[in-house]
C-alpha cells in the first residue's frame, strides 16, 4: 500500500474511534420483529431502560412484527449502520433464512451479531388426562398409532416447532402439526386434551405444572432448567439429538463500525450485572447468555446449517414469498 493509502486507512480508524467515543449521542431504537408483550419484547425493554440510563440516550422499541419476522429484521438490515438502529430477536432469526428464502436482505451479509441476551428454556408438557407420564410412553404409544398424535405451536417456524420437531425426529415418531397465533392459545387446547403435546416456554407453563394442571416430561434445551432443575432434559431421557435451545439476541446492520458494536456488547454486559435487570429476566424464567460479537455470529452460521437439516429432515413449509 502506497503513502497514500496509509493516510486513508488511517483516516478511516480515526473516524471510526470517533464515532465509537461519541455513540450515542442521539436515541438509538431497537426493533422487535414481534408484538408487543412477548418474552422476547419484555426482554429487550428491559435491556432498553438499563442502556439508556447508562449511556443518557433513549434506547427505543419498535415493535414491527410480521411475516414470521422478516419485516422487522428487512428494516434493521437495510437501516444505516451506524449504531442507532438495533434489532433483538429469538432464536428463529435462525430459520427465517431457510423458511423465507425469497427476503430482499441476506440475514448472514446484511446483519451482525452483538450478543445473545437470555435462553428461555421450553418444557414438554401434557394433560394430565392423557394418561402418559413419561417422555418413553409418550414416544411408545406415538409409535404404536402413527399420524395420530399432535403437537402445539406458537406458529409455523416458532421455537416451539423447533424444539418440536427435533423431538419428532430424534425419537422417530409421526405426529401433527397444529399452529396456533400464539402461547396463551396453544397451552389452552393442551389443557382441554384437543392437542397432545407443547414445548411450552417455561416462565409461561411453570405455574400449570405446579398446579399440577399440566404434566412436563422433560426440557427440550440442551441443558435443565433453574425453575425445574430435577427434570432431565429429553436427551437425558433417551431421545438423541432432540435439544433446541431457545435464545434472544441482540444484531446490528453489517457494516456497524467495530468499535461501536463492542461498546454496545460492553455496555450490555454491564447491564446485566444491574440488580433490576437480574430481577427481571429472573421473573420471566430467563437465563442470561452473553456471548462476545465475534463467537455470537460463529453460533449463528453454525445454528442456520442445523436447522437447514432440519427443515429437510422434518418437511416445514418453506415460504415462496
Amino acid at each position: 500500500m502506497n503513502k497514500l493509502g496509509w493516510v486513508a486507512l488511517a483516516a478511516v480508524l480515526c473516524t471510526g474511534h470517533a464515532e465509537a467515543q461519541s455513540w450515542p449521542d442521539k436515541p438509538v431504537h431497537i426493533v422487535v420483529p414481534l408484538t408487543a408483550g412477548s418474552a422476547t419484547d419484555v426482554m429487550a425493554r428491559t435491556v432498553a431502560a438499563q442502556l439508556s440510563e447508562q449511556l443518557g440516550q433513549p434506547f427505543i422499541v419498535d415493535n414491527k412484527p410480521g411475516a414470521g419476522g422478516t419485516i422487522g429484521m428487512g428494516a434493521v438490515a437495510r437501516a444505516k449502520p451506524d449504531g442507532y438502529t438495533i434489532l433483538v430477536q429469538s432464536a428463529s432469526y435462525t430459520l427465517t433464512p431457510i423458511t423465507y428464502p425469497n427476503t430482499p436482505y441476506d440475514t448472514q451479509r446484511d446483519l451482525m451479531g452483538v450478543t445473545p441476551l437470555a435462553q428461555l428454556p421450553q418444557a414438554l408438557v401434557i394433560s394430565p388426562e392423557r394418561g402418559i407420564a413419561t417422555v418413553q410412553q409418550l414416544v411408545a404409544a406415538a409409535k404404536a398409532k402413527p399420524g395420530a398424535f399432535t403437537y402445539a405451536s406458537a406458529g409455523v417456524g416458532t421455537a416451539n416447532q423447533l424444539s418440536a420437531e427435533r423431538f419428532r425426529v430424534g425419537a422417530g415418531i409421526d405426529a401433527l402439526h397444529v399452529p396456533f397465533k400464539g402461547t396463551p392459545e396453544a397451552v389452552t387446547e393442551v389443557l382441554a386434551g384437543r392437542v397432545d403435546y407443547y414445548f411450552c416456554p417455561v416462565n409461561v407453563c411453570l405455574p400449570m405444572i405446579n398446579e399440577k394442571r399440566l404434566l412436563a416430561l422433560g426440557i427440550g434445551s440442551s441443558k435443565r432448567a433453574t425453575a425445574l432443575p430435577d427434570l432431565p432434559t429429553t436427551v437425558e431421557l433417551g431421545v438423541p439429538e432432540s435439544n433446541y435451545d431457545f435464545w434472544v439476541g441482540m444484531f446490528a446492520p453489517a457494516g456497524t463500525p467495530r468499535e461501536i458494536v463492542d461498546k454496545l456488547y460492553a455496555e450490555t454486559v454491564k447491564a446485566f450485572a444491574t440488580p433490576k435487570v437480574k430481577e427481571s429476566f429472573a421473573q420471566l424464567g430467563a437465563e442470561p447468555d452473553l456471548l462476545e460479537p465475534r463467537a455470537f455470529d460463529e453460533r449463528i452460521k453454525k445454528e442456520i446449517a442445523t436447522n437447514a437439516a432440519l427443515v429437510k429432515a422434518s418437511g416445514i413449509p418453506i415460504s415462496s414469498q
